[in-house]
C-alpha cells in the first residue's frame, strides 16, 4: 500500500515545525468527514477528529473549519474544539473566539436580499420537484440543490435546469460544488474567508486541505511556506494531493508531530 503522504508533502510539513504561528484550516465534508448522502449524518473520522483536537490544544497553533455548510449545521456535525475558528456558507458566516476580537454575529439580510432569496428558493423547489432523488438545503443566505442521491443522468439534468432557472435572477450568485448547486444572495468564497482567517489570527503560515471545487478559491490565496492539500482526484491549484478522506488523519498527525517537537 502506498504511503498516505508523499515525500514532498512530508518535507513541506516539516518546514512548518518552527513557524511562529501556524493556522491549520480544514474543509469538513469530503475532508475531515466522508461524503454522506444525508448531510446531517456526516461525522469526522475519529482519528482525524482526535488529531485536529490535539492541534487545537497546542500553543502557537490555531485551528479553523472552513465549510460550505451554514454555521449551525457545521457545529452540529463537527463538534469542533472551543478554540477553533469557524467559517460557514463559504465565508458568508464567520465566527472567532473572543480573544481574537473578530467574531461576526448573526447574518442579517436586507429587504432586497430576502426577496431575491425567496425567488431563488421558489425556483429551486420547482426544479427539485421535477427530478426524483434531488433535495434542497436552506441556508441563512441561500438555498442548495443536492443531487447526490439521484441517478447520475437525473442529477446532471437537475443541475442544468436549476442553473437555467436561476441565471437571470438579480442579486443571486451561483456556486457549483460536488453534486450541488448553491444559490446565494451573499457574495462569498473560501479564498476571501481563508484570507480573513489568516489576518484574524496573524498566522505566519497556513495548512489548508479540501476536496471540492469550492476549495480552489482557498488554494488560490496560499503562498510561500503555506501547504495546500487537495483531497481526492480532479484538477487543483493545490501544491499537494492525498488519495482521499482516509488519508487526512495521516496529514493531521504529521503536522501534529512536527508542531509538538
Amino acid at each position: 500500500m502506498p504511503e498516505a503522504l508523499s515525500p514532498a508533502l512530508r518535507d513541506a510539513v516539516e518546514l512548518l515545525s518552527n513557524v511562529p504561528l501556524l493556522l491549520v484550516a480544514m474543509d469538513f465534508d469530503g475532508t475531515l468527514s466522508p461524503l454522506c448522502d444525508v448531510p446531517a449524518d456526516a461525522r469526522a473520522l475519529p482519528a482525524a477528529a482526535e488529531a485536529f483536537a490535539q492541534l487545537a490544544a497546542l500553543e502557537n497553533t490555531v485551528t479553523a473549519l472552513l465549510s460550505g455548510r451554514d454555521l449551525a449545521s457545521l457545529r452540529a456535525v463537527a463538534h469542533p474544539p472551543e478554540s477553533t475558528l469557524l467559517v460557514g456558507s463559504h465565508g458568508a458566516e464567520r465566527w472567532a473566539p473572543e480573544r481574537f476580537g473578530a467574531g461576526i454575529g448573526e447574518l442579517r439580510l436586507g429587504t432586497d436580499q430576502e426577496r431575491a432569496m425567496s425567488l431563488a428558493r421558489a425556483r429551486m423547489t420547482e426544479v427539485s420537484a421535477l427530478y426524483p432523488g434531488t433535495s434542497l438545503e436552506d441556508k441563512p443566505s441561500g438555498v442548495v440543490l443536492h443531487v447526490r442521491r439521484a441517478e447520475p443522468a437525473t442529477g446532471a439534468a437537475a443541475l442544468r435546469a436549476a442553473r437555467a432557472r436561476l441565471d437571470d435572477l438579480s442579486g443571486v450568485s451561483l456556486l457549483d460544488g460536488k453534486d450541488v448547486l448553491e444559490a446565494s444572495v451573499v457574495s462569498a468564497d473560501k479564498g476571501s474567508a481563508l484570507s480573513w482567517l489568516r489576518e484574524v489570527v496573524d498566522a505566519d503560515a497556513v495548512v489548508f486541505a479540501g476536496d471540492d471545487v469550492t476549495d480552489e478559491h482557498a488554494f488560490a490565496v496560499l503562498s510561500g511556506a503555506d501547504v495546500g492539500v487537495k483531497v481526492g482526484h480532479g484538477p487543483s491549484r493545490a501544491r499537494f494531493r492525498i488519495e482521499g478522506t482516509g488519508h487526512v488523519p495521516a496529514l493531521l498527525q504529521a503536522v501534529l508531530d512536527m508542531r509538538s517537537l
